[in-house]
């Protein structure tokens, strides 16, 4: 009698599948290239790359001037310095954004303000920001969180009725639009990132889009200790600036990842829809998993991320992510609610305050959303995560 084949054939090996990040920059051939030639030139330093690169931008915001810098946050901070914000004066913004939007506000000597957010949007909750309006307000940051867009028709009526300043935190939504205009063609400051986690990038760096000449001038000096030369020696400095300037080594990954933005966000689009093919069906809905919102028009799908349902769940959103990275899928939180660290806990911020940011930045997950991605791994993410989910249902 032979043996069964089960026993003479051996089971074929599980093969480990590589680890997927959350997100993954590409930076194709010619843009390396391109950088090499920037380095042998002996140009590293803010130059033609970088007044390359701000013509480029200001072509895609409509022809207003736009200055590039080292970072998406320092483009905020001098906004507000053009707008001659400081001391005495507090700025509206939400609780649900990285730090920085509010650290801004602490730079410059005045007082952040913060409003809820809507907890379907998870932007700033328009409706509550007039309550919130003091005779020491100046200006609103909103932020478009994951590249949806806060409604720019409600903000800026209610900025143009109060005489406020706007400084649009648009750090996750370059190439998203507004009613078919691109985010940073209209409106007040608009400030872009760069960041290697971004739809494109400069590896480190930002962009300001501003009003005019005169707004533009002054952020030059600002970006670099206030300096402001003329001819061959002339040299005056009439504000206090910082050393905020765009290497051009960092600027020409920028200018070759320009022309790859419309087919990266075509692609986190297609990825997105798949997730949602998938995460939007009854039997996950019963899980209590939140979704963001099904926008595949304005939105440029920056992140993708779903909020857990800490009261259906044994165990806390660490232990997901650190079950998921076991798998080999990376993860990230995309924010804590930054009233509660410590920083603004001691200006008098406490639990409570704003409840929908709170439960979303204890429970939101950022799971893996890039070009390079496949539907196979959309599938392997689901499955996963949701797996993890079913095990641990109270």
């Amino acid at each position: 009698m032979s043996a069964p084949v089960s026993a003479l054939t051996p089971a074929p090996a599980k093969v480990a599948l590589p680890f997927l990040p959350m997100t993954r920059p590409f930076v194709d051939e010619a843009t390396i290239a391109g950088v090499a030639e920037v380095l042998r030139s002996g140009q590293l330093t803010t130059g033609p790359q970088a007044r390359a690169l701000e013509a480029k931008l200001s072509e895609y915001c409509g022809g207003r001037p736009v200055r590039v810098f080292n970072s998406g946050t320092c483009t905020m901070e001098i906004a507000l310095r053009i707008a001659g914000i400081g001391p005495g004066h507090e700025v509206i913004t939400t609780p649900l954004s990285w730090v920085a939007t509010s650290n801004i506000v602490l730079e410059v000597g005045a007082k952040p303000v913060f409003v809820d957010v809507d907890p379907v949007t998870r932007n700033i909750d328009l409706d509550r920001i007039e309550a919130a309006i003091t005779p020491a307000t100046r200006a609103i940051i909103p932020v478009d969180l994951s590249g949806l867009p806060v409604d720019r028709d409600r903000l800026y009526a209610i900025a143009k009725k109060h005489k406020l300043r706007v400084v649009e935190d648009a750090a996750q939504s370059f190439g998203s639009s507004w009613k078919g205009k691109h985010i940073g063609t209209f409106g007040d400051f608009v400030s872009f990132s760069f960041h290697p986690n971004k739809n494109i990038t400069t590896i480190e760096g930002g962009a300001l889009v501003m009003n005019d000449d005169r707004e533009a001038k002054l952020a030059e000096q600002y970006r670099l200790q206030g300096v402001v030369r003329t001819g061959f020696d002339g040299m005056e400095v009439e504000v206090v600036g910082g050393k905020y300037n765009l290497t051009d080594v960092a600027a020409r990954v920028g200018l070759g990842q320009l022309p790859h933005l419309e087919a990266f966000n075509a692609k986190r689009r297609e990825l997105a829809r798949i997730y949602f093919e998938l995460l939007d069906t009854p039997s996950v809905r019963a899980l209590g998993l939140q979704l963001p919102v099904a926008d595949f028009t304005q939105t440029n799908w920056h992140m993708f991320q779903v909020v857990l349902p800490e009261e259906r769940l044994t165990i806390k959103r660490a232990e997901v992510m650190a079950q998921l990275h076991a798998a080999g899928i990376g993860t990230g939180i995309h924010y804590p609610a930054m009233h509660l660290f410590k920083l603004y806990r001691g200006l008098g911020w406490k639990d409570g305050d704003f409840p929908f940011a709170e439960y979303t930045g204890r429970n939101t997950l950022t799971i893996p959303l890039f070009p390079a991605m496949t539907r196979a791994d959309v599938v392997r993410v689901v499955e996963t995560l949701t797996g993890i989910l079913k095990a641990h249902q109270k």
